[in-house]
């Protein structure tokens, strides 16, 4: 609309220019071309004065535009002034109202939690009184006292003593059994020992699991029974850990390069995952053995891994990272997660035979037995029976779809000769006193029953590639 505007007054001022111009030549007598220049010039003049005008109007009407701005923007400072004061009063008044109404809470959460702790204490001590053997009958008989023809019995209570050290360890102090044991590290006498994994029915050796005995000086040899609990307790369990790690990653390293597929299972102590220093040295072992993680899975009790806090799950999960994988043994019950657990690495669960067994019967079973290995199965879990001792057993599993059994049907564990952990040759059972690892290796390509005959008949058994002649020739 101010376009048309503007041409219409420049269409006036030429009109204008032009009427002037005609009346000087005609009324005046002024020859053509000059008062044409006439009007030309007062064009000119008129277009000028337009200009002007309009430059002041603009200026005029920016200057309003400018002040209404500002008026605005002052507006709006003011404004958010007022809600910086609303949203301060509404960060401060109800703090007081909250917590004025959260305390009343807040000590009633107090006293459930005392409440807890004391049903706690009381759980533990009923747990502590059914874990206790029962009493005969001589100590079950309570002093009665007959007052007024009414029978009371007096009610005693015991204070359990400690456990005496039993064993090697029998008639020592704790403190000259943390020095035994931690002699006994120092001076690399704690031994490796293994017990074959096999299949069924085949009873072909596909893995070993991988013990731990203590010599003492004097050439005892100390049951893990015996010593853990002191070690634990003494806080050497990741020294002894580290040391069976190395051993295990040795005795892999000679079965790989024979090509044998056998793995090894090596149970690892929940403190060795908290204890950085140890941890780190065995994570850098593993991680210059990548090559052997799918041979060597560590394993914990069902019990244990449950129990795992942040930073030991942590260290599990570096761990998986090298590629190896994880085994549960000391299964309790059946409250297990096939998903949860594959995610996380594990992929062997080890189930007593009695207690597969005995859920057999038990009619509100969360997974029955006879589905666990297929359930586990779909996951990459393998299912393992252990502590098989007789054929009945045997032939009730086959009917779980069982793959894996373990137990001392199949064979003991053996000891792993010292010059093998070295790489310098398997030797016979006669430096050892014992049948030596070599000839449990052995029994990986011969039935299971045969690793529980004498040394000449296991030799006799095996394979007869060059880990064989090597053992054979020992």
């Amino acid at each position: 609309m101010r376009n048309y505007g503007s041409l219409f007054v420049a269409i006036c001022m030429a009109l204008i220019a032009a009427s002037v111009g005609a009346i000087l030549h005609f009324t005046a007598g002024m020859a053509a071309l000059e008062a044409s220049l006439v009007a030309l010039a007062l064009l000119f003049a008129l277009l000028t004065v337009e200009v002007a005008a309009a430059r002041a109007r603009d200026r005029s009407e920016i200057a309003d535009r400018f002040e209404g701005l500002a008026r605005v923007s002052t507006d709006i400072a003011r404004e958010l002034g007022e809600l910086r004061h609303r949203l301060a009063g509404l960060d401060i008044a109800p703090a007081i109202e909250i917590k004025a109404g959260t305390e009343p809470l807040a000590r009633e959460i107090g006293e459930l939690a005392k409440l807890i702790e004391e049903i706690a204490r009381t759980v533990a001590v009923h747990d502590t009184l059914l874990a206790a053997p029962r009493p005969g009958k001589a100590d079950l008989a309570a002093p009665m006292a007959a007052v007024g023809g009414v029978v009371t019995e007096t009610k005693t209570k015991a204070t359990p003593a400690p456990a005496a050290p039993a064993g090697a360890f029998a008639g020592k102090s704790e403190g000259e059994i943390k020095a035994l044991i931690h002699e006994a590290i120092e001076a690399g006498r704690v031994d490796l020992y293994l017990q074959p994994v096999v299949t069924l029915p085949q009873r072909k050796v596909r893995y070993y699991e991988a013990l731990s005995r203590m010599r003492l000086k004097d050439g005892t040899i100390v049951e893990p029974a015996e010593f853990l609990g002191p070690a634990r307790a003494a806080g050497l369990l990741p020294r002894i850990d580290e040391r069976l790690v190395h051993n295990c990653v040795q005795v892999v390293r000679r079965l790989a390069a024979k090509n044998r597929d056998v793995g090894l299972f090596l149970n690892i102590a929940r403190e060795t995952l908290a204890e950085r220093a140890v941890f780190s040295e065995i994570l850098g072992y593993l991680d210059a053995n990548r090559a052997l993680a799918p041979s060597l899975m560590l394993e914990m009790s069902q019990t244990v891994y449950r129990a795992l806090n942040a930073s030991e799950q942590e260290s599990l999960a570096l761990i998986a990272e090298r590629g190896f994988r994880f085994s549960l043994d000391r299964i309790e019950d059946f409250r297990i997660d096939p998903r949860g657990l594959a995610e996380h690495g594990v992929r062997f669960i080890k189930v007593p035979a009695e207690l597969m067994l005995k859920r057999v019967q038990d009619s509100g079973a969360q997974i029955h037995p006879a589905d666990l290995a297929d359930l586990l199965g779909r996951y990459g879990i393998d299912l393992v029976a252990d502590h098989i001792e007789s054929e009945t057993i045997v032939v009730d599993l086959l009917d779980f779809d069982v793959r894996y059994g373990q137990g001392f049907l199949f064979a003991p564990p053996r000891p792993v000769r010292s010059d093998v952990l070295q790489g310098e040759g398997l030797a016979g059972p006669a430096l050892t006193g014992a049948e030596a690892a070599g000839a449990a290796i052995a029994s990986a390509s011969a039935p299971a029953g045969a690793a529980t005959a004498a040394p000449a008949t296991a030799s006799a058994a095996a394979h007869p590639g060059d880990l064989g002649r090597t053992i054979r020739q020992a």
